[in-house]
């Protein structure tokens, strides 16, 4: 690892470098510049394929920009703030429980902020950057505000998170999938928060990018159809009994996490082992990856359990950059609750069971005279009030009560009746436990840059610093090569660029300076294969391939190049195994 070596190469070769520099920049945007947006395009397509294409979970896309009411359904409104501390002499804008943890070393997330105020006082705690007082700390909410329409009366926010979409159109994506349980559905898309004080580069961004799945289960079933296929995969597992006891992670199969109660359902641990699987893929190291459950003091008050995918940073430390979580049915029932919609399915039983049930039965002649237009709405109460407290209040005061829109009213049993029978029911609505693997992109891609970087000798002899990006994922797959920058080879390269781009393989052409000097170039940025025309090349009709990683070279002819090369990079085969 090396961040700032990393950084380097990725801003001068065209990765990642800091938005509007021209005007000085401001703290927590960044650009993807040529490599980087290719680069970013095919971590998403391979989460894609990991999620779309092998889970058969569709995605949909929904607005960045959310009315308020959505928002406030969900929490966000109250509830999605940060400590705010701020220096009284020169205004700098701090995160309270960040500058205590780096004053004290202690661990105070999540503490209310008069308890923040309190240990910042009495730790005499100061202004970094001019040693003034801190004010008291008091929430600030993250979420960007806007304006909806020209009029300015609807008030709007960008999202914070793309699983509110998702949430919000629950009773179109369940018709979709015929209300069969389990079903999952992705957003891949932008997200924005306004953080206070974002001083760590592409790990904390403004406007940052997230690919998120939401998956609905039955409530008392969260096995996994495909559980055996993954129950001996190994995971590197930091639960809350180790962070708590102050010892390290410990390896173990999914197979075990379950049995012995450390993750709770099948359907999360799944989710656990596709998120090491996909990291891996990507090129982070398996003794860089852990998962860490999060602690009590921590986990959501809505989630059954929730772990954290991290990565290990030489400047961060371990970084969190997936969440995977039971979020249960907090999400649903939130929005059931200020949408008065339905967000439930029916769940339908393998076979009907008899039960015994009481209804109403009642008398519309005094419906209509006492409750008026109310009627509708007075059947609708008591039907969903248990029998038992009507009768009760019947036989003790003979009369019960009830309100509609401000207006009480009374009715005695000579207004309903009720009967109790047995009835055979086919099933019952319920709503939907949500388990979410969500993934930070820009995250992730910087980790995949930092674990790619890399220092080795040359076939030179020279010290080379390269990007080990695999080849998959790598945005430029092959450099094609003249060995001199003369005809007939550079029309030969070019004839070869042009045949793999028809291939849907993305080239590039060198023809200045020395070979090795152009390998190098190539290395730098992560291309994975050279391809080098040279002046036997007229007359074979074959070039040299020659790999990144190991120097390792062979010669094949021309007209095999786009099926090796393709080949190569979905990993059908390997380098050693080409045939020359």
């Amino acid at each position: 690892m090396g961040n700032e070596e990393m950084m380097s190469i990725s801003r001068k070769r065209g990765f990642l470098y800091p938005s509007f520099e021209i005007y000085s920049g401001v703290a927590g945007f960044y650009d993807y510049g040529p490599l980087g947006g290719v680069l970013k395009n095919n971590i998403m397509n391979l989460w894609r394929q990991y999620y779309v294409s092998q889970e058969g979970f569709y995605e949909i896309e929904a607005p960045t920009i959310m009315p308020r009411n959505t928002l406030k359904a969900s929490g966000h409104v109250d509830n999605f703030t940060d400590p705010m501390t701020q220096c009284t002499e020169c205004n700098e804008v701090y995160r309270a429980d960040h500058v205590i943890e780096a004053a004290i070393n202690k661990e105070v997330e999540g503490l209310p902020d008069e308890k923040l105020t309190e240990i910042i006082e009495e730790n005499n705690i100061v202004c970094d950057n001019c040693e003034g007082k801190l004010a008291p700390v008091q929430s600030y909410n993250l979420m960007f505000k806007t304006q909806i329409g020209v009029s300015g009366k609807q008030t709007g926010y960008m999202r914070p998170e793309t699983a509110q979409g998702i949430f919000i159109a629950f009773k179109r994506i369940s018709r979709f999938y015929k209300d069969k349980l389990p079903f999952g559905i992705v957003q891949l898309g932008k997200s924005y928060r306004n953080e206070l004080s974002p001083r760590q580069g592409v790990i904390r961004l403004r406007e940052f990018t997230q690919a998120e799945a939401e998956i609905f289960v039955d409530p008392s079933d969260k096995n996994h159809k495909n559980y055996s296929t993954i129950e001996d995969y190994e995971l590197r597992l930091y639960s809350q009994k180790e962070q708590l006891n102050e010892e390290e992670p410990i390896q173990m199969t999914a197979k075990e996490a379950i049995e012995n109660n450390i993750v709770s359902s099948e359907m999360l641990v799944y989710q656990i082992v596709i998120a090491r699987k996909f990291l891996t893929d990507i090129g982070i190291p398996e003794d860089a990856i852990r998962f860490r459950q999060h602690l009590p003091d921590e986990m959501a008050h809505y989630a059954i359990d929730c772990w954290d995918a991290e990565v290990k940073t030489d400047q961060y430390g371990w970084v969190e950059i997936i969440g995977i979580a039971d979020r249960t049915d907090f999400d649903l029932k939130s929005h059931i609750a200020h949408s008065k919609e339905d967000l439930s399915v029916f769940k339908e039983y393998e076979t009907p069971k008899t039960v015994t049930v009481t209804k109403p039965s009642f008398n519309m002649k005094k419906f209509g005279p006492t409750f008026k237009g109310d009627s509708a709405k007075a059947k609708e109460i008591l039907e969903n009030t248990d029998p038992n407290t009507i009768k009760a209040a019947f036989e003790s005061e003979n009369k019960y009560e009830f309100e509609i829109n401000g207006t009480n009213y009374e009715i005695d049993d000579s207004f309903v009746t009720f009967e109790t029978k047995e009835e055979q029911i086919r099933g019952e609505r319920i709503v939907p436990h949500v388990i979410e693997p969500s993934y930070g992109i820009d995250r992730i891609i910087y980790s995949t840059l930092l674990h790619a970087y890399t220092e080795d000798t040359s076939e030179e002899g020279e010290t080379r610093a390269y990007l080990k990006i695999p080849a998959k994922i790598a945005p430029i797959k092959v450099a094609v090569l003249p060995l001199v920058n003369k005809e007939p080879l550079v029309d030969i390269a070019q004839d070869i660029e042009k045949t793999l781009r028809k291939n849907n393989i993305i080239t590039t052409f060198d023809g200045s300076g020395t070979i090795g000097r152009r390998y190098a170039r190539g290395d730098e940025i992560g291309i994975p294969f050279a391809v080098t025309v040279d002046y036997e090349t007229i007359e074979d009709k074959k070039v040299t391939i020659r790999n990144r990683d190991t120097f390792e070279q062979k010669r094949i002819a021309v007209e095999q190049l786009p099926t090796v090369i393709n080949e190569l990079i979905a990993g059908y085969s390997k380098f050693e195994e080409i045939e020359e």
